[in-house]
Protein backbone atom coordinates (compact mmCIF):
# COMPACT_ATOMS: atom_id res chain seq x y z
CA UNK A 1 0.00 0.00 0.00
CA UNK A 2 1.31 3.75 -0.97
CA UNK A 3 2.29 6.33 1.62
CA UNK A 4 -0.42 8.48 -0.02
CA UNK A 5 -3.04 6.01 0.11
CA UNK A 6 -2.26 5.33 3.63
CA UNK A 7 -2.36 9.03 4.25
CA UNK A 8 -5.72 9.64 2.52
CA UNK A 9 -7.34 7.08 5.17
CA UNK A 10 -6.52 9.22 8.09
CA UNK A 11 -9.16 11.41 9.45
CA UNK A 12 -8.10 15.41 9.27
CA UNK A 13 -8.93 18.42 10.74
CA UNK A 14 -8.67 22.04 9.63
CA UNK A 15 -5.39 23.31 11.25
CA UNK A 16 -4.87 27.25 10.30
CA UNK A 17 -6.62 26.87 7.08
CA UNK A 18 -4.55 24.05 6.20
CA UNK A 19 -6.33 20.36 5.84
CA UNK A 20 -3.77 17.81 7.87
CA UNK A 21 -4.27 14.23 8.94
CA UNK A 22 -3.66 12.94 12.61
CA UNK A 23 -3.68 9.33 13.96
CA UNK A 24 -6.65 8.59 16.69
CA UNK A 25 -5.79 9.81 20.35
CA UNK A 26 -3.15 12.80 19.59
CA UNK A 27 -4.01 16.03 20.81
CA UNK A 28 -4.15 19.02 19.64
CA UNK A 29 -0.64 20.13 20.32
CA UNK A 30 0.90 17.05 18.91
CA UNK A 31 -0.45 17.74 15.60
CA UNK A 32 0.36 20.88 15.42
CA UNK A 33 4.04 20.10 16.65
CA UNK A 34 4.13 17.07 13.74
CA UNK A 35 3.07 19.55 11.29
CA UNK A 36 5.57 22.47 12.31
CA UNK A 37 3.01 24.72 14.10
CA UNK A 38 4.88 26.46 16.88
CA UNK A 39 2.41 26.69 19.71
CA UNK A 40 4.52 27.93 22.82
CA UNK A 41 3.59 25.32 26.18
CA UNK A 42 6.20 25.64 29.99
CA UNK A 43 4.57 22.72 31.75
CA UNK A 44 4.55 20.74 28.03
CA UNK A 45 7.44 17.40 28.23
CA UNK A 46 6.56 14.74 25.70
CA UNK A 47 7.84 12.06 27.55
CA UNK A 48 5.37 13.25 30.31
CA UNK A 49 1.39 13.11 30.63
CA UNK A 50 -0.37 16.06 29.47
CA UNK A 51 -0.77 18.79 32.66
CA UNK A 52 -2.68 21.15 30.48
CA UNK A 53 -1.11 23.55 33.99
CA UNK A 54 0.71 26.83 32.05
CA UNK A 55 -2.55 27.45 29.70
CA UNK A 56 0.16 29.01 26.87
CA UNK A 57 -0.82 26.54 24.06
CA UNK A 58 -4.43 27.41 24.39
CA UNK A 59 -6.12 27.63 20.64
CA UNK A 60 -9.44 28.68 19.44
CA UNK A 61 -11.35 25.28 17.96
CA UNK A 62 -14.65 26.13 16.29
CA UNK A 63 -17.94 25.42 17.84
CA UNK A 64 -16.34 25.93 21.43
CA UNK A 65 -17.12 28.67 23.26
CA UNK A 66 -13.72 29.17 25.38
CA UNK A 67 -10.16 28.38 24.06
CA UNK A 68 -8.78 24.74 25.02
CA UNK A 69 -5.38 23.56 25.60
CA UNK A 70 -4.02 22.19 22.96
CA UNK A 71 -2.11 19.40 25.01
CA UNK A 72 -4.49 18.13 26.80
CA UNK A 73 -7.25 18.00 24.20
CA UNK A 74 -7.50 15.09 21.52
CA UNK A 75 -7.66 16.13 18.00
CA UNK A 76 -11.45 14.81 16.46
CA UNK A 77 -12.08 14.40 12.64
CA UNK A 78 -13.54 17.87 11.38
CA UNK A 79 -12.41 20.41 13.58
CA UNK A 80 -11.05 23.45 12.73
CA UNK A 81 -8.65 25.02 14.77
CA UNK A 82 -6.83 28.14 15.10
CA UNK A 83 -3.61 28.77 16.50
CA UNK A 84 -2.45 32.38 16.83
CA UNK A 85 -5.33 34.72 16.74
CA UNK A 86 -4.92 37.78 17.87
CA UNK A 87 -7.59 36.90 20.76
CA UNK A 88 -5.36 33.91 21.62
CA UNK A 89 -1.68 35.66 21.62
CA UNK A 90 -2.84 38.46 23.98
CA UNK A 91 -4.14 35.65 26.28
CA UNK A 92 -0.27 34.06 25.78
CA UNK A 93 1.39 37.82 26.46
CA UNK A 94 -1.08 38.47 29.46
CA UNK A 95 0.05 35.08 30.71
CA UNK A 96 3.77 35.48 30.35
CA UNK A 97 3.51 38.89 32.27
CA UNK A 98 2.25 37.47 34.77
CA UNK A 99 4.98 34.22 35.11
CA UNK A 100 7.83 36.98 34.46
CA UNK A 101 6.66 39.39 36.55
CA UNK A 102 8.44 37.39 39.76
CA UNK A 103 11.49 37.31 38.21
CA UNK A 104 12.02 40.04 35.56
CA UNK A 105 15.47 40.55 35.76
CA UNK A 106 16.58 37.09 35.78
CA UNK A 107 19.54 35.73 33.56
CA UNK A 108 19.62 32.22 33.10
CA UNK A 109 22.67 30.87 32.34
CA UNK A 110 22.08 27.38 29.93
CA UNK A 111 24.80 25.76 31.89
CA UNK A 112 21.82 25.04 34.58
CA UNK A 113 19.99 22.23 31.81
CA UNK A 114 18.73 21.46 29.12
CA UNK A 115 15.54 23.64 28.59
CA UNK A 116 16.41 26.35 31.28
CA UNK A 117 15.90 28.75 28.60
CA UNK A 118 12.46 28.04 27.62
CA UNK A 119 10.66 30.97 29.60
CA UNK A 120 13.94 33.04 28.35
CA UNK A 121 12.93 32.21 24.54
CA UNK A 122 9.51 32.98 25.33
CA UNK A 123 10.10 36.32 27.33
CA UNK A 124 12.13 37.41 24.23
CA UNK A 125 9.53 36.36 21.79
CA UNK A 126 6.50 38.09 23.02
CA UNK A 127 8.69 40.98 24.62
CA UNK A 128 7.71 40.97 28.14
CA UNK A 129 9.60 42.55 30.69
CA UNK A 130 7.70 41.04 33.64
CA UNK A 131 6.81 44.95 35.04
CA UNK A 132 3.18 45.09 34.15
CA UNK A 133 1.91 42.84 37.27
CA UNK A 134 5.60 43.18 39.17
CA UNK A 135 4.76 42.40 43.18
CA UNK A 136 4.43 39.69 45.57
CA UNK A 137 6.54 36.36 44.69
CA UNK A 138 6.42 32.62 45.30
CA UNK A 139 9.03 29.86 46.18
CA UNK A 140 12.03 30.05 48.24
CA UNK A 141 15.55 29.18 47.28
CA UNK A 142 17.12 26.50 49.40
CA UNK A 143 20.50 27.83 50.06
CA UNK A 144 21.04 25.14 52.90
CA UNK A 145 21.01 22.14 50.25
CA UNK A 146 24.64 21.98 49.88
CA UNK A 147 24.43 18.83 47.66
CA UNK A 148 26.66 18.93 45.27
CA UNK A 149 24.41 18.10 41.75
CA UNK A 150 21.26 19.58 41.54
CA UNK A 151 21.11 23.68 42.78
CA UNK A 152 17.60 24.59 44.00
CA UNK A 153 17.26 28.17 43.00
CA UNK A 154 13.42 28.61 43.95
CA UNK A 155 13.01 32.44 42.92
CA UNK A 156 13.17 30.82 39.56
CA UNK A 157 9.99 28.72 39.75
CA UNK A 158 7.03 28.79 37.93
CA UNK A 159 5.16 26.20 39.37
CA UNK A 160 5.28 23.59 36.39
CA UNK A 161 5.58 20.68 38.18
CA UNK A 162 7.09 19.28 35.80
CA UNK A 163 10.29 18.23 37.90
CA UNK A 164 7.98 16.43 39.97
CA UNK A 165 6.21 14.36 37.34
CA UNK A 166 9.39 13.34 35.80
CA UNK A 167 10.46 12.11 39.28
CA UNK A 168 7.46 9.91 39.56
CA UNK A 169 6.25 9.52 36.19
CA UNK A 170 9.90 8.78 34.46
CA UNK A 171 12.10 7.49 37.47
CA UNK A 172 9.21 6.03 39.88
CA UNK A 173 10.99 8.03 42.92
CA UNK A 174 8.45 10.24 43.92
CA UNK A 175 11.18 12.12 45.75
CA UNK A 176 9.74 15.57 45.22
CA UNK A 177 6.25 17.33 45.80
CA UNK A 178 4.62 20.39 45.91
CA UNK A 179 2.97 21.76 49.61
CA UNK A 180 0.74 24.72 50.24
CA UNK A 181 -1.29 27.20 46.79
CA UNK A 182 -0.99 30.35 45.99
CA UNK A 183 2.00 32.53 46.96
CA UNK A 184 3.26 30.19 49.21
CA UNK A 185 3.72 27.38 46.75
CA UNK A 186 6.64 25.96 46.98
CA UNK A 187 8.63 22.59 45.30
CA UNK A 188 9.48 20.32 48.02
CA UNK A 189 11.16 17.05 49.63
CA UNK A 190 9.69 15.06 52.35
CA UNK A 191 9.03 16.46 55.42
CA UNK A 192 10.64 19.73 53.59
CA UNK A 193 14.01 18.44 53.73
CA UNK A 194 17.68 17.75 52.19
CA UNK A 195 17.55 16.01 49.08
CA UNK A 196 20.69 13.82 50.49
CA UNK A 197 17.94 12.52 52.91
CA UNK A 198 15.05 12.01 50.56
CA UNK A 199 14.30 9.44 47.66
CA UNK A 200 16.45 11.23 45.12
CA UNK A 201 18.96 9.25 43.39
CA UNK A 202 20.07 12.52 41.47
CA UNK A 203 19.35 11.24 38.89
CA UNK A 204 19.18 14.91 36.83
CA UNK A 205 15.98 14.35 35.50
CA UNK A 206 14.11 17.39 37.18
CA UNK A 207 17.32 19.38 35.96
CA UNK A 208 16.93 18.95 32.56
CA UNK A 209 13.21 19.47 32.23
CA UNK A 210 13.19 22.57 34.29
CA UNK A 211 11.91 25.52 31.84
CA UNK A 212 13.32 27.92 33.96
CA UNK A 213 16.48 27.02 35.34
CA UNK A 214 14.88 27.01 39.31
CA UNK A 215 16.52 23.44 39.59
CA UNK A 216 20.38 23.45 37.68
CA UNK A 217 23.45 21.36 37.22
CA UNK A 218 25.80 22.67 39.69
CA UNK A 219 28.47 21.32 38.65
CA UNK A 220 27.98 22.89 34.94
CA UNK A 221 27.02 25.87 36.66
CA UNK A 222 30.74 26.13 38.32
CA UNK A 223 32.00 27.21 34.97
CA UNK A 224 29.44 29.85 34.38
CA UNK A 225 32.06 32.99 34.62
CA UNK A 226 34.35 30.98 31.77
CA UNK A 227 33.81 33.35 28.79
CA UNK A 228 34.44 30.91 26.71
CA UNK A 229 31.96 29.34 24.32
CA UNK A 230 29.65 26.68 25.07
CA UNK A 231 29.69 23.49 22.98
CA UNK A 232 27.75 20.17 23.05
CA UNK A 233 29.60 17.02 21.66
CA UNK A 234 27.78 14.29 21.47
CA UNK A 235 28.82 10.96 22.48
CA UNK A 236 28.00 7.77 24.61
CA UNK A 237 28.51 7.24 28.75
CA UNK A 238 31.36 5.02 28.83
CA UNK A 239 30.02 4.04 32.78
CA UNK A 240 28.62 0.27 32.05
CA UNK A 241 27.58 -1.18 28.94
CA UNK A 242 23.64 0.67 28.60
CA UNK A 243 24.77 2.57 25.87
CA UNK A 244 23.65 5.92 26.85
CA UNK A 245 23.43 8.66 24.67
CA UNK A 246 25.17 12.05 26.15
CA UNK A 247 26.28 15.61 25.31
CA UNK A 248 29.73 16.72 26.24
CA UNK A 249 29.40 20.62 27.59
CA UNK A 250 32.92 21.80 26.98
CA UNK A 251 34.20 25.20 26.99
CA UNK A 252 37.56 25.26 25.13
CA UNK A 253 39.54 22.56 25.71
CA UNK A 254 37.61 21.65 29.22
CA UNK A 255 34.81 19.42 29.96
CA UNK A 256 31.78 21.13 32.01
CA UNK A 257 29.17 19.24 32.16
CA UNK A 258 27.52 16.10 30.80
CA UNK A 259 23.46 15.67 29.61
CA UNK A 260 21.17 12.96 28.86
CA UNK A 261 20.35 13.30 25.22
CA UNK A 262 16.79 13.53 24.39
CA UNK A 263 17.00 11.30 21.68
CA UNK A 264 19.50 8.66 22.90
CA UNK A 265 18.04 5.34 22.05
CA UNK A 266 19.16 3.32 25.09
CA UNK A 267 18.21 6.45 27.37
CA UNK A 268 15.43 8.76 25.67
CA UNK A 269 16.59 11.41 27.97
CA UNK A 270 17.61 9.53 30.90
CA UNK A 271 20.96 9.25 32.80
CA UNK A 272 22.12 8.26 36.43
CA UNK A 273 23.87 10.33 38.92
CA UNK A 274 27.31 8.92 37.21
CA UNK A 275 26.54 8.96 33.87
CA UNK A 276 25.49 12.95 34.85
CA UNK A 277 28.09 13.77 37.26
CA UNK A 278 30.79 11.84 37.73
CA UNK A 279 33.13 13.79 35.19
CA UNK A 280 35.69 14.89 37.50
CA UNK A 281 38.07 12.81 36.92
CA UNK A 282 38.82 13.35 33.18
CA UNK A 283 40.91 16.84 34.64
CA UNK A 284 41.54 15.72 37.76
CA UNK A 285 45.29 16.39 38.74
CA UNK A 286 45.53 12.66 39.81
CA UNK A 287 44.80 11.31 36.30
CA UNK A 288 48.00 9.49 34.71
CA UNK A 289 49.07 10.72 31.62
CA UNK A 290 51.86 8.77 30.68
CA UNK A 291 52.72 4.37 31.98
CA UNK A 292 54.45 4.04 35.18
CA UNK A 293 56.37 0.97 36.39
CA UNK A 294 57.67 0.15 40.18
CA UNK A 295 61.96 0.59 40.07
CA UNK A 296 63.56 0.54 43.22
CA UNK A 297 60.17 0.99 45.60
CA UNK A 298 58.94 3.84 43.54
CA UNK A 299 56.88 4.30 40.69
CA UNK A 300 59.01 6.17 37.28
CA UNK A 301 57.79 7.18 34.42
CA UNK A 302 58.37 4.90 31.34
CA UNK A 303 57.94 4.68 27.25
CA UNK A 304 54.93 2.47 25.98
CA UNK A 305 57.49 0.15 24.76
CA UNK A 306 59.22 -0.70 28.30
CA UNK A 307 55.51 -0.86 30.05
CA UNK A 308 53.99 -3.31 27.25
CA UNK A 309 57.15 -5.65 27.66
CA UNK A 310 57.11 -5.66 31.32
CA UNK A 311 53.39 -6.78 31.97
CA UNK A 312 53.13 -9.41 28.81
CA UNK A 313 56.81 -10.64 30.98
CA UNK A 314 54.30 -10.95 34.36
CA UNK A 315 51.35 -12.53 32.42
CA UNK A 316 53.78 -15.32 30.85
CA UNK A 317 56.28 -16.08 33.99
CA UNK A 318 52.11 -16.42 35.72
CA UNK A 319 51.39 -18.60 33.31
CA UNK A 320 54.30 -20.95 33.09
CA UNK A 321 54.86 -21.32 36.83
CA UNK A 322 50.81 -21.85 37.90
CA UNK A 323 49.34 -22.55 34.77
CA UNK A 324 47.12 -21.51 32.33
CA UNK A 325 44.20 -20.87 34.52
CA UNK A 326 46.04 -18.40 36.80
CA UNK A 327 45.03 -15.50 34.54
CA UNK A 328 41.78 -14.10 34.95
CA UNK A 329 40.76 -10.82 33.19
CA UNK A 330 37.78 -8.54 34.06
CA UNK A 331 37.16 -5.79 31.20
CA UNK A 332 36.21 -2.70 32.37
CA UNK A 333 32.41 -1.33 31.50
CA UNK A 334 34.35 1.74 30.60
CA UNK A 335 36.23 0.14 28.09
CA UNK A 336 35.15 0.28 24.32
CA UNK A 337 33.77 -2.29 22.84
CA UNK A 338 37.21 -2.79 20.95
CA UNK A 339 38.68 -3.15 23.67
CA UNK A 340 36.61 -5.67 25.13
CA UNK A 341 36.99 -7.54 22.09
CA UNK A 342 40.81 -7.24 22.00
CA UNK A 343 40.67 -8.64 25.66
CA UNK A 344 38.99 -11.51 25.64
CA UNK A 345 41.03 -12.84 22.10
CA UNK A 346 43.44 -12.47 24.07
CA UNK A 347 42.59 -14.65 27.18
CA UNK A 348 41.34 -17.36 24.94
CA UNK A 349 43.98 -17.30 22.32
CA UNK A 350 47.21 -16.63 24.09
CA UNK A 351 46.48 -18.40 27.36
CA UNK A 352 43.54 -21.20 26.22
CA UNK A 353 41.36 -20.27 29.19
CA UNK A 354 37.76 -18.81 29.02
CA UNK A 355 38.54 -17.19 32.27
CA UNK A 356 37.02 -13.69 30.78
CA UNK A 357 34.70 -11.62 32.26
CA UNK A 358 33.01 -8.17 32.33
CA UNK A 359 31.42 -5.97 34.99
CA UNK A 360 29.13 -4.37 32.43
CA UNK A 361 26.66 -8.37 32.08
CA UNK A 362 25.51 -7.17 35.53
Amino acid sequence: MSVTSVTSELPTLELDGDHVPFSLGETIYEVAQRHACEIPTLCYDERLDPLGGCRLCVVEVEGFRSPVASCTTKAVAGMKVRTSTDAVEKHRRTLLELVVSENPKARIDPLRGAASQELTVLRNRYDVDGSRFEGKTSGSTRHDDKNPFIARDYDQCISCYRCVRVCAEREGDYAISVMNRGFDTQITTEFNGLLDDSDCTYCGQCVQTCPTGALGDAKAMRAQDDPAPLKATRSVCSYCGVGCGVDLLSKGDKLVGIRPARDGGANAGALCVKGQFAFDFVQHSDRLTEPLVRKDGELRPVSWDEVLDRAAAGFAKAAKDHGRHSVYAVASGRAPHESTYTLQKQIRGAFGTNYIDNCSRA
